[in-house]
Order: C-alpha cells, then structure tokens, then sequence
C-alpha cells in the first residue's frame, strides 16, 4: 500500500521522458542527479516547509524556522551520501514581516548551512497581500558525488541485507524536528568503509520510509521492535511502538547494506547505528513483536496529501 503522495509521485515519474545518460537519478529518490559533461556531474534537491504543517511560529522561532528549513535539505544529501555545496532560498512572507524577521530566519539558514560548508547564494522574497496566509519558506540545494561512493538511492536493496537505522527514532515534536543535526558526517563515513545497497532519510516515518524503499526495491522487509532504538520522548509517548513506526521527523538514516559489510562496519569504528532487521523475498512489511508474533506494517506515516 502506498501513500497519497507516493501515487503522484510515481505518476509524475511515469510522464517523465528524461534521457538518463543526462539525467542518472531522477523522481523518486532524495536528490535528482544532473550530468555536467566529463564524468562531473551535482545533484539537487528542493524542500518546501510551511507554518502549521512543519513548524509552528505560536513555539517556534523564526531562526529555528530557518535551521530547521536548511537542514532538511542537508538531510537529503546525507541521505544520499553526497557532500552538500549552496543552497538558495525563496520564502513566502505573512503580511507585516519585514527586515528584522527575515534577519532571524536567514540566522537559521546559515547557521545550518555552515555546519558543512554549505552557503547560502541567493534566493528569493515575496508577501502575502491579506493576514490570512502563514509564512512558507523554500530552500533548493545542490551537492555533489564523494568520489569514493556512488549516489545512495533508494531501488538498491537486496534480499538478505541488514537493515539498519541511526540515532533514536520517534517523538521528534517534543524538540528534535527543530534543532536536529543532518547526519551528513556519518553517511560520508560509512560509505568510506564499506557499501551500502540503499538509503533514505526518515522524514515521514519509519514505515513509511521503510515502504517507499521497500516498493522501488522490490523487496520485503521484517523488522524486529525489540530492537528498534527508542527516543526518550517515543518512551514518554502513550504508544512508544506506534512512534518509532510513524511519528516521522527523526531526519534520522535508513539504510540497507550486506551482512558481510555490516559486520565490517561494526569493526570499524563506534557508529550511532542500529541493525533492526533483514530485507525479505516476500514483497511484505512485517514486524517481529517482543513476543515473538509476525505483524505486518502499514505505512502511516505522513502523508502530504
């Protein structure tokens, strides 16, 4: 089962007629890769984040607004395993912002941006006419390959790879989704050492996230919840299972990989990663419960539409 939004985006992929000698990714991963002529080549992507939807001005500054709006586009670099460049930014202002909001905001982005050497290069700034819409800021980055792994997407996941995940998962409203750091480093270091079959940053949920992998694979999936790692604010939850599967935000790495790569990056080196689980045969989402019962998953993350 596929989300709303998932449906239209395949369909909008369906309709596209790109040449992939020019285009090599294109809708449907984290980043779409554009070829510049003698091997070179960048990626880009664009993330739109709107007040009430992906934060909210009534607890939310307007510099975490702007973090929070870069580092989002940072995440799907760290998604994809590639090492961040520029970014522009286009935002929607509500009636009566004027320099010293856009001041904060702009804190934010750069702020973010730094954090890899990312800058911001430009952008755009429009207003809203009434006071009835909110405030929607649009950030477009472009990164590049590492050189030394290609692009991570999201169709490479094999049958009998580990399936593994970083940091903590779910309650990300109580803070995380404004403050969190994109895990940039870490998907460089690992694709230094070994390789990964596929990757995504969990911005709409775990089972969401895992689904979308899941479908563009081919593949199944069975994830153990004992072993799932659990945020402090997922634990204080009234359902701490049902928020590490679809509370969505975490920003954290999803990603598939060998059981002989994997167990040559736990040698490596002390990683925020944990196995959760093994890609299956069986085109099905399923999840092993702490008493040993077979469930199966249903993405119900978010869904845009």
């Amino acid at each position: 089962m596929q989300s709303k939004e998932d449906n239209i985006t395949a369909w909008f992929a369906a309709q596209s007629k790109i040449d992939p000698a020019r285009f090599p990714i294109g809708i449907g991963d984290d980043m779409a890769q554009v070829m510049l002529g003698g091997g070179a080549s960048v990626l880009i992507t664009t993330d739109m984040l709107l007040d009430g939807v992906h934060f909210d001005l009534k607890t939310a500054t307007l510099e975490q607004v702007g973090y929070k709006s870069m580092a989002a586009s940072l995440s799907d670099c760290a998604a994809m395993a590639t090492i961040p460049l520029c970014a522009v930014c286009a935002v929607a202002l509500p009636k009566g912002f004027g320099q010293k909001e856009l001041k904060a905001l702009h804190a934010g982005l750069v702020r973010a941006g730094r954090m890899f050497d990312c800058e911001l290069i430009g952008g755009d700034i429009t207003a809203w006419e009434t006071n009835t819409q909110k405030l929607a800021v649009n950030v477009s980055m472009l990164s590049r390959p590492s050189g030394y792994h290609p692009p991570v997407r999201r169709n490479g996941a094999k049958v009998g790879d580990i399936i593994c995940v970083s940091g903590t998962l779910g309650g990300s409203l109580a803070g995380k989704h404004l403050s969190f750091t994109p895990r940039v480093e870490l998907a460089l270091a690992m694709t230094k050492i070994v390789r990964l079959n596929a990757m995504m940053d969990i911005s709409d949920g775990l089972s969401t996230d895992l689904n979308r992998i899941c479908t563009q694979s081919k593949v199944g999936a069975i994830i153990e919840a004992v072993k799932i790692p659990v945020s402090e604010a997922a634990k204080n939850a009234p359902n701490p299972l049902f928020a590490v599967m679809n509370n969505g935000e975490d920003f954290e790495l999803l990603f598939m990989l060998p059981p002989e790569e994997w167990e040559k990056l736990k040698t490596a080196g002390r990683y925020d990663i944990t196995c959760i689980g093994t890609v299956t045969d069986t085109g099905r989402m399923e999840l092993k419960t702490s008493d040993g019962t077979i469930v199966p998953i249903e993405p119900k993350g978010f869904d845009h539409l």
